[in-house]
């Protein structure tokens, strides 16, 4: 079982992000998943997150105990969530929003510019977009094909290729990669 939690601000789609994870794992990838959110009474601007449990089999306790991937789309949620993240966990994170300090353990570290790769599509709103695309190609949780579907399916149709074009641009980002 792979624990996952998004965490951010209201109005980031860090909840939107969640419910896509969930689909593309459990309906298009035919897998168990399970999706949680909390967020604070101011919910724009407010703290924000989505816990999803992903596994093969059926989740009996779905809450998040120690994240196996964090995403922090902002340095409140880092500083929030960082504890929770496994001494063996990823933390990926929009690089632009988010200064992680030294990793503790064995955490490995993606930054994303996913803010900044959405400005320059003129749509910043879609930073979440971008950061699944992200978040597929280096966790390899839910297929690419599951999660392109899981968008497609949960966004309005007027704004499918774009939301579409956004989750490639996370999906195919070179900057992690190490050589």
């Amino acid at each position: 079982m792979t624990e996952i939690r998004f965490a951010g601000y209201g109005g980031q789609g860090i909840v939107r992000s969640g419910i896509i994870v969930t689909k593309g794992a459990a309906i298009f990838d035919n897998r168990f998943a399970t999706m949680n959110q909390s967020f604070g009474p101011e919910a724009r601007g407010g703290a924000c997150s989505s816990q999803i449990l992903i596994a093969d089999k059926k989740i009996l306790y779905p809450y998040v105990e120690i994240a196996d991937i964090l995403v922090a789309m902002s340095q409140p949620a880092y500083e929030k969530f960082e504890s929770e993240l496994g001494e063996h966990g990823k933390l990926l994170y929009d690089s632009d929003l988010v200064k992680p300090k030294q990793p503790r353990g064995n955490i490995e570290l993606f930054g994303v510019p996913s803010t900044r790769l959405a400005e320059e599509m003129g749509h910043r709103i879609m930073a979440n977009v971008v950061m699944l695309g992200f978040f597929t190609a280096v966790t390899q949780e839910v297929s690419k094909e599951g999660m392109e579907k899981a968008v497609a399916d949960s966004v309005p149709g007027g704004l499918i290729d774009l939301n579409l074009k956004a989750f490639e641009k996370g999906f195919s980002y070179k900057g992690w990669q190490k050589d």
